[in-house]
């Protein structure tokens, strides 16, 4: 049922994964207005984006437990960090709108977008990741 990956270094690469999805998916109802800060003023209903985009979070990190949903969980979080991007842009064009962000952190945020993807590539994807130890 759960068959996680063989490696040491793939579980914690996957389990860092859930606790991220996890707290910052449950963050997104906790503190809703960090979330809606970032959203770009010209996408329609941004509290609703957020919450909808911490649920698919909190989904995607149970998802990433089971062996048979670890996959499509992976290239559901991966959409999901795409979709999201447009968030980083909006910051890195206007970091003056976000003065409680220092301006490297607003920066660093985009090649970070593309770490977290290759991430959940390497930790879920790749057959090695997806616990099937006869493929190895």
């Amino acid at each position: 049922m759960f068959n996680f990956p063989h490696t040491l270094l793939r579980k914690v690469g996957l389990f860092s994964l859930v606790l991220m999805f996890m707290l910052t998916g449950l963050n997104h109802f906790g503190n809703p207005d960090l979330y809606v800060s970032i959203i770009p003023p010209y996408l329609p209903l941004r509290h609703e984006l957020s919450y909808i985009a911490g649920f698919f979070e909190i989904l995607g990190a149970v998802g990433l437990l089971f062996a048979k949903t670890r996959k499509l969980s992976g290239y559901a979080l991966i959409l999901l960090l795409i979709a999201i991007f447009p968030a980083n842009i909006y910051m890195a064009l206007d970091p003056e709108a976000f003065p409680n962000y220092l301006p490297l952190y607003i920066y660093l945020r985009l090649p970070a977008q593309l770490i977290f993807i290759a991430w959940v590539y390497w930790a879920t994807i790749r057959v090695k990741a997806i616990g099937r130890y006869d493929e190895y």
